[in-house]
């Protein structure tokens, strides 16, 4: 019996090594082949697919007008994919390896784009979490790579799509900072809080965000009894934004405007 089983292993074996290996039908294809049936996979959307198809053709044929185009392509195959991290190395390689490409202005868009919709997506919303109350790392990431398109190349056809998004960005970068300062207000850790509104004013001046961040401004020198500085914050407040809500107070209330807003 145990004669018997040995013999039928060592056929089945002998049959493992007599399949044919797996025929690679992209062997002996030019550059050129692998690039338009990549390029045809990427537009019919299947994405990992093209991610291999490119690969294969940077393997093979590392130099060469196909082998960039590949290099680019591949990184929004990646983003289209949600391989988001790899979208993001991939436009950077890129644009480290051929700084001076016609077409490099992409892949600071890409770069920017991977980055945005890495954290929320243009303006959208997560489990009801807007997106300066997340971690703001992807949104400086991708604020850096729209200022870098649009001052490097502001004749680009992607430059008035990231001057858009970087409006966006300034407001959710500065939102993110009034959130902490919120959060320190609500723990009366005041000094904390006027520094982080003040940060969010000097860095970004054009966000409407500011318009919080001011009134915190305010309130904290008030609890810090910095009636000065207070005073300062009030101008800028009264000047910047004449018609904010914050400065009409609550009815009723006989209190100084900064003293009847909560959180």
């Amino acid at each position: 019996m145990r004669s018997s089983l040995a013999l039928i292993l060592l056929l089945c074996v002998s049959a493992c090594g007599l399949l044919p290996e797996q025929i690679d039908e992209t062997k002996n294809w030019s550059a050129e082949k692998i690039y338009t049936t990549a390029k045809e996979k990427l537009d019919s959307g299947q994405y990992e697919a093209a991610i291999k198809m490119y690969e294969k053709l940077e393997a093979r044929y590392p130099y060469g007008r196909f082998a960039q185009q590949a290099q680019l392509e591949v990184a929004y195959a990646y983003y289209k994919d949600r391989e988001i991290a790899s979208a993001i190395t991939a436009s950077e390689r890129f644009i480290k390896l051929h700084p001076n490409h016609p077409n490099v202005d992409y892949a600071y868009f890409l770069r920017g784009l991977a980055n945005f919709n890495d954290d929320l997506g243009l303006l959208g919303s997560y489990a009801g979490q807007d997106m300066s109350e997340r971690d703001p790392k992807a949104a400086r990431e991708a604020f850096n790579a729209f200022k870098d398109l649009v001052t490097r190349f502001p004749n680009s056809k992607y430059a008035a799509d990231s001057v858009q998004r970087l409006n966006y960005l300034v407001n959710t970068l500065a939102l993110n900072e009034i959130h902490v300062a919120r959060y320190y207000m609500k723990r009366s850790a005041y000094v904390a809080a006027a520094n982080r509104a003040q940060y969010a004013l000097k860095t970004y001046p054009q966000a409407t965000a500011n318009e919080e961040g001011l009134l915190i401004m305010v309130q904290a020198y008030d609890k810090l009894g910095l009636t000065d500085l207070r005073n300062d914050a009030e101008r800028v407040m009264k000047t910047n934004f004449p018609n904010s809500k914050f400065l009409t107070g609550k009815v009723g209330s006989s209190a100084p405007w900064w003293q009847v807003w909560n959180w």
